[in-house]
């Protein structure tokens, strides 16, 4: 199950109806084409055709299974009180007294670089449940760093 917005789960809608409205038909009509060429077994065309159509039935089957399976949550309801899925969160590196704003998301949300942590990150599991002033101890690839919690909000 993936937690969501409402606007993650309408932007993978978006995203499914325009893999299946036009990437679906432009990979068969590829297809058609490098066939038109002749012989497949020497064809890379047609085989790069192939893998493509091949790659994108599988991400259209993965998007409905995550829509499928989507819990979409009102943020207006949920606590700021504790760090949990779609809280943004202000923290401070207690090392380099750098600052950072991360909001925790389903991994289909996760986009690092607009700030949306997947809550299976070992950065998001360290926050989960946090109070503001707490100091998080988190293992990372290159060590341990303790973050502590500024701000807790739901944007």
């Amino acid at each position: 199950m993936a937690y969501m917005t409402q606007k993650g789960y309408d932007e993978l809608v978006a995203k499914l109806q325009h893999m299946e409205s036009i990437d679906r038909p432009a990979a068969s009509a590829a297809i058609a084409e490098a066939r038109d060429k002749g012989d497949l077994s020497e064809n890379a065309e047609y085989d790069a055709a192939k893998e493509w159509q091949g790659k994108l039935e599988t991400e259209i089957a993965q998007l409905k299974k995550t829509i499928i399976e989507a819990k979409i949550i009102d943020t207006t309801h949920l606590d700021t009180s504790t760090v949990q899925i779609l809280s943004t969160v202000e923290l401070r590196n207690i090392k380099n007294k750098m600052t950072m704003k991360y909001t925790i998301v389903s991994a289909t949300e996760a986009d690092l670089r607009a700030g949306k942590l997947s809550v299976e990150t070992p950065i998001a599991k360290g926050l989960l449940g946090k109070k503001v002033g707490d100091i998080a101890e988190i293992t990372v690839p290159q060590g341990t760093i303790q973050l502590e919690v500024v701000s807790i909000s739901f944007d």
